[in-house]
């Protein structure tokens, strides 16, 4: 492909002479994987907008996109977009993507709202600018995307995808346990969002992945917690870190070392009653695990045996969850 600049035609618009050797447009596969499903790609090299109707751009559009981007064509760093059609804005956003400029691409599909607020290819171009931010690692305005588009497009087929993708942007954030967890609370909400308002679709079995996913995590962080006052002999103030563990977040990893934990704690404290109802739900439950090996040397190391004693709350716990006695 070559462009040549032949001279000016007395209006605001170069003259360009196109040469263009390479394949059509509709030929380039562009977004294959985690795009929504109007903008996923067929499989066979080519965009779809929808199943129903294929987006196809010819030779003569690309010619025409290309030169009101190019400098060499028109002397300037902006596209006269005003000018453009929503479907090559489209297609120049798709192509952006693809080349791995999802900033670029999420500014060109936001033109398209601003310029075509009443076309379908502004409702496409939404979802597709969340898309883009998202990919592009700018969460902020990945969740205002999403946003609009359920507030606009709520029945839409791609709702639930814009519900995934903003839970999606706080999720993605919470990978570093030492952080501040507001952001994996809002994860939390917006993941049981999805999986109660769209059981059925695609994206509810991946929320209820990650949904799991981020519980552990709120429990790896009441642990560090823990272990942090553990540590330092601040025993009443570990105690309630795997408490809160053992009675909040009974279903993640963390319950075995937790309840470890409270056998070291209360056997400091010379509280032996909770150290050996602590070690008795471990052992019913973990019985395998190095952490109820380790429980069992304690207190067997100090005369003691992991049975049910006294009246606490990890009485109550043994007789809920090992008795079955509620009341």
């Amino acid at each position: 492909m070559s462009c040549r600049v032949q001279g000016w035609s007395g209006t605001s618009s170069p003259i360009c002479d196109i040469v263009f050797d390479g394949p059509a447009l509709h030929s380039i596969p562009l977004l294959d994987y985690g795009a929504p499903r109007c903008c996923q790609g067929t499989g066979q090299g080519k965009t779809r907008m929808t199943d129903r109707q294929p987006l196809r751009i010819g030779k003569p559009l690309f010619a025409m996109v290309l030169c009101t981007t190019l400098v060499a064509c028109g002397g300037s760093d902006e596209l006269a977009l005003e000018d453009t059609s929503p479907e090559a804005i489209f297609t120049q956003a798709e192509l952006e993507l693809a080349r791995g400029d999802p900033d670029d691409a999420a500014a060109l599909f936001a033109e398209i709202e601003r310029l075509y607020p009443y076309s379908d290819f502004a409702k496409r171009g939404l979802i597709m600018q969340a898309f883009s931010y998202h990919k592009d690692q700018d969460y902020e305005n990945a969740r205002a995307a999403a946003q609009r588009f359920i507030d606009f497009y709520p029945a839409d087929e791609d709702a639930a995808y814009a519900q995934y993708l903003l839970a999606l942007s706080y999720y993605d954030q919470i990978d570093q346990v030492g952080r501040d967890q507001g952001l994996t609370f809002q994860a939390l909400q917006s993941l049981r969002t999805v999986i109660e308002r769209y059981p059925d679709s695609e994206y509810a079995r991946s929320s209820i992945l990650k949904f799991d996913l981020a519980f552990d995590h709120l429990a790896a962080k009441e642990m560090e917690i823990g272990r942090y006052y553990l540590k330092r002999e601040h025993y009443p103030a570990a105690i309630n870190r795997f408490r809160a563990v053992v009675e909040e977040f009974q279903t993640t990893s963390h319950t075995p070392e937790a309840l470890l934990r409270l056998v070291e704690a209360y056997l400091s404290l010379g509280l032996t009653d909770e150290a050996q109802t602590a070690g008795a739900i471990l052992g019913y439950n973990f019985q395998g695990s190095p952490f109820y090996d380790d429980a069992f040397r304690q207190l067997t190391g100090q005369g003691l045996s992991p049975e049910a004693r006294g009246s606490g709350w990890l009485t109550d716990v043994y007789r809920r969850t090992i008795q079955g006695r509620w009341l």
